[in-house]
């Protein structure tokens, strides 16, 4: 890593949201019950959709494992934010930041490919339901989950280990509440070229790939909406993917407000507050907007509430 007249960073600072110590207590709370509130509402919907027989189909295949990405990219920063609410020394081991980045890389890029996928599950379902079972068969579902996340994978396992392979020895203060690309590679003292490419690279080809996805599905499904005749059936055909374009919409106009606009027009707590949507908002938002909006997921809850015990012993 780094040279030998140099001393190797063996942990680093996390500044945390705000520096204010009176904050600390009120900010623990309050993200403590955003992250309480996304455990409940991932693990709901991820028991829902393994134990209903009614939620057997490929749309709620998809729900489940955004579940479980959500759950866990929440998990990967919540808890480490939380204990550094409560101590003064706010630090993070080395290995611990990269197992953290990694983590974190990994499940925002399968979330970023999962909700494509779920967007060519709308599009066949509105587009073409009577192929919709061939399309989407369960071979073609576990197919397309496992690609989501071994894109995740490769992408964590690339630009981590070039962003981890510069050396860090002259600061270890990161002015955010966790291990970021952005404020990791400003610390370091050696050429950070190849990683900054690296991570600007695979963030673009896979936003812009599960964009194009997106964007095809739903101009498709646009087109198919507006050639129905009646009311009833564009409003059935829109309810079909009305929950998954709120997420979409939420998710990529974060991305797309973080990553587009040059560093230049980005304060430091403009950074800070979107890191904070889609690390931990959006995974407590998800859950919330799926099942207030699905009529199939609050009687499936209906259905749980009424015999717990039934509905687990079929998992």
């Amino acid at each position: 890593m780094a040279p030998g007249n140099l001393t190797w960073v063996t942990e680093f600072i996390l500044m945390g949201l705000s520096d204010h110590p009176e904050l600390q207590v009120l900010l623990f709370f309050v993200f403590l019950v955003i992250y309480g509130q996304t455990v409940a509402g991932n693990l709901c919907i991820i028991t829902l959709t393994s134990v209903d027989s009614r939620l057997q189909t490929p749309m709620y295949f998809f729900l489940r494992h955004l579940a479980i990405v959500n759950l866990n990219n929440s998990t990967v920063i919540a808890p480490k934010m939380l204990v550094n609410f409560l101590f003064k020394m706010k630090t993070i081991s080395y290995y611990c930041c990269a197992a953290q980045r990694g983590g974190f890389v990994v499940f925002i890029v399968t979330e970023i490919f999962i909700l494509a996928t779920m967007a060519y599950d709308c599009y066949v379902a509105v587009c073409n339901p009577l192929l919709y079972m061939v399309a989407v068969s369960r071979q073609i579902c576990l197919l397309l989950v496992s690609l989501t996340y071994l894109c995740g994978l490769i992408t964590a396992l690339t630009v981590c280990s070039c962003v981890f392979s510069v050396s860090y020895g002259s600061s270890n203060v990161i002015n955010r509440f966790y291990c970021d690309n952005v404020p990791l590679l400003a610390l370091s003292f050696s050429d950070t070229y190849i990683p900054e490419i690296a991570a600007f690279t695979f963030s673009g080809i896979n936003l812009l790939f599960s964009m194009i996805v997106v964007l095809i599905s739903y101009f498709n499904i646009i087109l198919a909406i507006l050639r129905i005749q009646s009311s009833k059936g564009r409003q059935k055909a829109f309810s079909t993917c009305a929950s998954h374009m709120i997420v979409v919409t939420v998710f990529y106009g974060t991305l797309l407000f973080m990553y587009l606009p040059p560093r230049t027009n980005h304060s430091l707590g403009t950074d800070k507050m979107a890191s904070v949507f889609y690390t931990l908002l959006i995974p407590m938002l998800n859950p919330l907007i799926y099942s207030l909006r699905n009529k199939d997921v609050k009687n499936a809850l209906k259905r749980f509430l009424n015999n717990p015990w039934k509905s687990l012993k079929l998992m």
